[in-house]
């Protein structure tokens, strides 16, 4: 009696059987991850460290590196101490960060209601969108002619001559509702994503079971949303640090808009050049930094090996 010959099914066993690289698929990775890698390790890396390295020194950045005097941790102490504008600077990080916040909560509204499917809601989700495709120095020339003190558009509409840019009582918070301006939108297209890839159970349960809008949101709509915040807790913080475009186009961070991004770059490219000094303001804003990045990368890291773990 001839027997058939069995056929494997392609199940797990089969896909473990890989195929041999050749030498053509092996120089092509290595192009396509070589080449991306060393720009990522030469233009991201080797700055990050020589600033750490040059920010326990003292260098004007003239002459070769046999002018770099080492002075271990003097420049951070000085900067905590007697360097007077870092504090007021870190102040003003400290008041962007919060008005981000609530930008980001408005930003979350607009997002749960273009979510209920409104008429003419891709028009309004294009509008509201739209300045985030705009440079934060872009932004910063279209605010520029809002609170020009002579002719600006705000002056003009309330009648008053307000000098919204040269007061340094107010010139920040002018600053910051152009920052969320833009931060909004961002924050909304993101929310909006994440609404949308929701399970539509989960809210026809909770309607089942009684639950209001408002309820339903606050207990199972944005507990479900808890990857999606913490993105955007992570881009606000970070937002907030980098802020450097938007007040340097407008007064170059000076009188009343001073934050520790735009000490880096007065103290490294400024007229008295001290790249140390730069460099351990640029530290401090890594460490900070990473205070927010890295909860991020353990909950992302976390919930991939997690999920590897459930296949």
């Amino acid at each position: 009696m001839a027997t058939v010959p069995r056929t494997e099914p392609a199940g797990p066993r089969a896909r473990r059987r890989a195929r041999k690289l050749t030498r053509r698929d092996k120089a092509v990775l290595a192009v396509m991850v070589g080449i991306p890698a060393a720009l990522h390790i030469a233009l991201v890396w080797v700055p990050t460290l020589g600033s750490i390295a040059l920010s326990f020194s003292r260098w004007e950045g003239v002459g070769g590196f046999d002018t770099i005097q080492w002075i271990k941790t003097l420049n951070y102490r000085q900067i905590f101490t007697i360097y007077p504008p870092f504090w007021p600077a870190v102040r003003h990080n400290l008041i962007w960060l919060a008005f981000l916040f609530l930008a980001t909560g408005f930003g979350l509204f607009l997002a749960v209601q273009l979510d209920k499917r409104l008429r003419m809601t891709r028009l309004y989700q294009s509008i509201i969108f739209l300045p985030v495709m705009l440079s934060l120095a872009i932004v910063g020339f279209i605010w520029h002619l809002v609170y020009a003190h002579d002719d600006g558009l705000l002056n003009n509409l309330l009648g008053t001559h307000v000098d919204w840019l040269g007061n340094s009582s107010i010139n920040l918070w002018a600053a910051l509702v152009a920052a969320g301006w833009r931060h909004v939108g961002y924050i909304m297209i993101i929310y909006l994503a994440g609404l949308k890839a929701l399970d539509p159970s989960l809210r026809e349960a909770a309607a089942i079971d009684g639950a209001n809008e408002w309820q339903s949101f606050r207990r199972v709509v944005f507990p479900a949303l808890k990857p999606i915040n913490v993105v955007v807790l992570v881009i606000t913080a970070i937002e907030s640090l980098r802020a450097f475009d938007l007040v340097y186009v407008i007064n170059k961070g000076t009188n009343g808009l001073e934050l520790v991004s735009v000490l880096v770059t007065n103290n490294i490219i400024g007229e008295a050049s001290r790249i140390g000094y730069g460099s351990a303001l640029a530290v401090i804003l890594l460490v900070v930094s990473l205070v927010f990045i890295i909860p991020y990368l353990v909950v992302y890291f976390r919930g991939s090996f997690a999920g590897r773990g459930a296949r």
